[in-house]
Order: structure tokens, then sequence, then C-alpha cells
């Protein structure tokens, strides 16, 4: 069947409609992973958007229950060159497709995405629509027009947890696991560490592999919606205060901010991506809208006091105004590609934050350092 993928800007891809049928709305955007589609499809940060792969061929290794970083997927659409119809591997339980089906997502293969990439580095991000249905391509780019995109959307409040709950309570869900021999029957699971540190995580959007590190690090976990004030959290009395990624405008979270605010002084604090972000605003500063925004696992981060490069992985759209920031605040991170703003402290409060995720999945494992970190700045304040 065939299906189109029309930009607000008129241009047209053609392709074949896989997965689910129907129309969808929604920023398109790039991801430049070679693996990972599973986790790139179930991250609650693309909620909103249609995510185009730039790897040609995607569905290879299938898909399965284990992978999600999410109750379900979020994107609106998914764009590739080519489908692998027959996924290889063992710990496969579906094929791509099927899950797509599932999910009622629809998805494209056969356009040409290093063109699409191509057009959207040059013209910047923008609204699309993704349709396997039968009208105009006229239409088809009148509703990429007329439809949400991501700038002045809250998408937090879609996929934030509506009740607060502790994260793994019998650690059956954190430890890392091999399998020695080539066998999927002897699995094997690393011993957690035990518990040392007591902490709250805002769920923005939360991913499960960060859960999973935070717990790896000695760390328990209440996870509360993203609207939790100030004084609920002080309320639970928690070591350290995490702040998770998340789709959508950072500026219009004006709940979070505030909230945020009220907790500076008095807890540690360590936020990832949106959490970036959100301290930035709490802080008095302000984020801009990049042009198309890095997403991917191959990004370049530089520490500036320390001089090392590390290979991250990223997702997100918008990036803090270095020169909006108060004195108090320190650039620590800058992006090599375009010196944007990838990580920041507070000069005098125990508060930190890094746009990019720590806990990959999927990506490098460069900056895995920094939970680690989080527990020395807690260990320190006590």
């Amino acid at each position: 069947m065939r299906a189109i993928l029309a930009l607000e800007d008129g241009r047209i891809f053609e392709g074949e409609s896989f997965g689910a049928t129907g129309t969808r709305v929604g920023e398109v955007c790039f991801n430049t992973s070679m693996t990972g589609y599973q986790e790139v499809l179930s991250d609650p940060s693309y909620r909103g958007q249609i995510v185009a792969m730039t790897y040609p061929l995607i569905g290879n290794y299938g898909t399965n229950a284990l992978d999600q970083e999410s109750r379900q997927p979020h994107v609106r659409g998914f764009v590739i060159e080519e489908l692998s119809e027959i996924p290889s591997n063992w710990r496969s339980e579906s094929s791509l497709e099927d899950y797509l089906r599932r999910w009622e997502i629809p998805g494209v293969q056969g356009i040409d995405t290093r063109a699409l990439t191509r057009h959207l580095r040059e013209r910047g991000a923008m609204k699309a629509c993704l349709t396997s249905e039968t009208f105009s391509e006229k239409e088809a780019v009148q509703r990429a027009i007329d439809g949400e995109g991501v700038i002045g959307m809250d998408y937090v409040r879609e996929v934030s947890t509506a009740v607060a709950y502790r994260w793994d309570e019998d650690d059956r869900l954190s430890a890392n696991w091999s399998v020695p021999s080539g066998n999927a029957d002897e699995i094997t699971q690393q011993p957690l560490p035990p518990v040392r540190h007591r902490i709250v995580a805002y769920d923005y959007g939360i991913k499960e592999n960060i859960l999973r590190r935070l717990r790896q690090n000695g760390f328990s976990v209440t996870v509360v919606p993203a609207t939790t004030t100030a004084a609920e959290v002080l309320a639970l009395d928690p070591d350290g205060v995490f702040l998770s990624n998340g789709p959508g405008d950072p500026s219009v979270l004006h709940y979070a901010h505030e909230s945020l605010r009220g907790l500076m002084e008095k807890k540690p604090i360590f936020g990832i991506c949106l959490g970036h972000q959100v301290l930035g605003f709490a802080v008095g500063g302000k984020t801009f809208k990049l042009k198309f925004g890095h997403r991917g696992g191959n990004q370049p981060v530089k520490d500036l006091r320390t001089g090392k490069v590390a290979i991250t992985s990223q997702n997100h759209g918008f990036a803090v105004d270095a020169d909006s920031l108060p004195k108090e605040m320190e650039v620590t991170h800058i992006n090599l590609n375009d010196g944007t703003v990838e990580g920041m402290r507070h000069r005098e409060l125990p508060v930190f934050s890094v746009q990019y995720h720590p806990e990959a999945a999927p990506g490098p494992h460069d900056a895995t350092y920094f939970f680690s970190q989080f527990a020395e700045l807690i260990e320190r304040g006590k």
C-alpha cells in the first residue's frame, strides 16, 4: 500500500506503508543510531514526533518486551528506508511490523532517508503528515501545516505517571545480565549493591534504563508525577532529587520550574535532558529551539574542566541559552558540533545537570559515571 510523508514546506516523500494504516501528524526528526530502534520507539521524549532512522536497514532483530523504555511506544509515526521483514535474534518475540500494528503506529518504508535528513538539516525541523490514506498530496501538506508541532506543547502531562510509585522494590528488574555460554537458558544476573540513598525522581517522561542505572548505583527510587510540588517532595524527605528526560517544549512547564525553585536550596539535584532544561528555567535562564536537534548515539561532548571528550547518546530539540544563565551557574560541558550547552552546575549549591543521556539505551556508555557522581554529591552533603 502506498504511503507518503508530506512536509509542511511542500516536500513529498513517497514509500510503502507498513505497520498500522492511517494518518498521523507531528514534528518530523531524524535519529542517527545504528541500533536500538525499539528503545527509540518507546522513549517518551519522542511524544508528538514522527521519527526517521538514518541507518538504512531496520527491524532485523525484531522486538521484545524487555527492551521497552516505557509502557508503550510514543512516536506518531516511523520512517525507514528498508524493513527487514524476517527478524533473526534469539530474544525476538515479534517483528517490527507486528509491533507497530499492535500499537496502531503507521510506518513507511522505501523513503530516501538520506534525502530527508539532508532536507531537515538545511531547512530545519518542521511538521509533517504521514499517511496511507488516499487523499491528495496537497491535502496532506495542509494537514501538516495545520497539525501540532512541538513548540509550545506540554506533552509531559501525557507521559508522566499519574501516581507515585517505588521502582523495583524486589530488585527483579534492575540487575545487568549476561549469557556467558551463548545459551539462552543460562542467563546470569550481576548482584546489585545495597541501597545507600533514597531519592525522588521526577517523571517528565522517564526511561526505564535510567531507573535501572540509578538502582545499580545504590539508589532506592520513588518516582513522582511531573506536577508534584516541592512541599510534597520534601514531605518524603529524600536524600536527593533526580530530574528526568521528557518531551515537548520546556518553556511551558511552569509547574516544573516552580517546584524546582522550591527544592534547589534544600536537596542535592541531578537533571538530564528535559530535566537539564527545566533547571535552566528554574535558575532564571531560557532555552531556544535547535535547527534540527541532536538525536543519536554519536554526539561528541567536551568537559570544559578536564578537556576530555565523550561520545554521547542524545535526544532533544531544545538547548539552554548560555547567555541567559546567571553568574552562579557554570557551563561545564559543550557540544563539539555546534558549541551548545551540554552540562552545567551551580557554583554554590549541590545542583548539576547534563543535556545528554548517561544511561544511553541505545548508545555508548561513556557518560555513566554521572550516576556515581550524584551519589558522591549526596554523601558529601550528609
